[in-house]
């Protein structure tokens, strides 16, 4: 039976670290309104890095979020280093590339095995697959253990790692620590072609809507750390332009900014890394594209979460070879001195949510003058949105437990912070 007339209101659904709301509005079969919105107040970290010293700003920034924590610290560095016109050394890129990597296993394998997972199964929590999937979840324990103990061997700590630093690290990972790691990484691949298994059973919701996907870009590899943007649309741009390819807008119902590039929303993440980088993946990584039905261009936004699973494979196979690079070499501390002057710089990094951008202008004492930040899932938001306003007129006709099922997974699977999309959205249905 078709429900032509139904309001859904969403009171304080966890987001990015905060509360946000949903809104629809049908009436006779028209959808009256549509809205995503973000109601938490602002966090004004850009504020407190102003008058602050270089040397400071990873240190804070990485607390922007738990999860990204490394990801926000290796844009700041980023930032830093544009600005100051610092070239760093192959070790230090290769030590980042295994940092980027545990933050990869921590976070994504959250997402997939934890919070999305569970939707798929009709399970409300990951708890009652503790009885149902048991070795799903051990396994899932054992992969998120991994990212963890690859932050805390690169950079010192679990969260907000303390030998990471402007040019060049402070701490050096012994050779026994870069074994463990490539063994582990490696035991890992094993346990993700048993995951493989589980999410070949799972019942993707046949929805498609294309949009603009934007992602780094750098020909020869799976862009994560370096590269300029790319769109979908127009191409390539420089990551020096991210404002005009981000574009940032408010909204009457939102705290949080909007951004649109080429169309009135774009995505940004896993699957848009996937459709515009999947020719660089490796082999492997490939191969489990495959095998779980992954193909670009990918229009389906409920496949992020298969996407996040295939760059897993990906990651592990690229960090097994740095770390076994890093090996053959006589690892030393580097100089991290560098001369001080008046710039301007900025750091555009993909973390698990999508590109994350750090602009700093400096002063000639080494101190910000000006700050900007522009984090992933603030891109997304308006892509969500525009996601809902599709799928909602489409799915009229279900039960109104499976119309808020579509809805939370809708959310869901743009994996928003993950410490608040634990929480189960609330939906109610008042009948107009």
């Amino acid at each position: 039976m078709s429900n032509n007339s139904v309001k859904i209101n969403v009171n304080h659904i966890t987001r990015i670290e905060g509360h946000g709301n949903i809104t629809v509005d049908v009436a006779n079969g028209e959808l009256k309104e549509c809205r995503l919105d973000v109601v938490e107040a602002p966090r004004f970290f850009e504020a407190m890095l102003k008058g602050r010293h270089y040397d400071e700003i990873a240190t804070i920034v990485c607390r922007i979020c738990g999860i990204c924590s490394a990801g926000h610290l290796l844009t700041s560095l980023r930032a830093t280093e544009d600005a100051f016109g610092i070239t760093i050394s192959e070790q230090e890129r290769k030590l980042r590339y295994l940092l980027n990597c545990g933050e990869y296993f921590e976070s994504h394998v959250l997402h997939v095995y934890f919070l999305a997972v569970p939707d798929f199964v009709g399970a409300k929590s990951v708890l009652p697959l503790v009885n149902t999937h048991k070795d799903a979840v051990l396994q899932a324990l054992k992969l998120k253990k991994l990212g963890h103990d690859i932050g805390d061997t690169i950079g010192g700590r679990l969260i907000h790692a303390i030998s990471m630093n402007v040019k060049a690290v402070s701490n050096l990972p012994t050779q026994k620590e870069l074994e463990d790691i490539i063994t582990r990484l490696k035991d890992a691949k094993k346990e993700l072609e048993i995951g493989a298994g589980i999410l070949k059973t799972l019942k993707i919701p046949d929805f498609e809507r294309e949009t603009e996907y934007i992602s780094l870009y750098q020909p020869g590899e799976y862009a994560l750390l370096e590269g300029n943007i790319f769109s979908s649309d127009a191409g390539e741009i420089s990551y020096k332009d991210y404002r005009t390819a981000t574009n940032e807008y408010l909204v009457d119902h939102s705290t949080a900014k909007r951004t649109k590039h080429k169309r009135e929303s774009y995505m940004v993440g896993a699957l848009s890394r996937f459709n515009n980088s999947n020719q660089w993946l490796s082999d492997d990584a490939k191969a489990m594209a495959e095998s779980l039905g992954l193909k670009a261009p990918c229009h389906n936004p409920y496949m992020i979460t298969v996407a996040q699973f295939v760059e897993l494979v990906h990651i592990a196979d690229d960090c097994i070879k740095k770390a076994e690079e890093l090996l053959n070499v006589d690892l030393k501390l580097e100089d991290r001195a560098f001369p001080l002057k008046a710039c301007n710089g900025v750091g555009a990094v993909e973390v698990p949510r999508g590109i994350l951008y750090h602009e700093y202008t400096y002063n000639d004492t080494g101190h910000i003058d000006k700050a900007n930040c522009i984090i992933p899932t603030g891109q997304n938001l308006q892509n969500i949105e525009d996601d809902m306003r599709k799928i909602t007129p489409m799915i009229l006709d279900k039960p109104k437990e499976e119309i808020t099922l579509m809805l939370e997974m809708m959310v869901r699977a743009y994996d928003p912070c993950i410490s608040c999309s634990t929480h189960l959205l609330d939906v109610k249905f008042v009948n107009t």
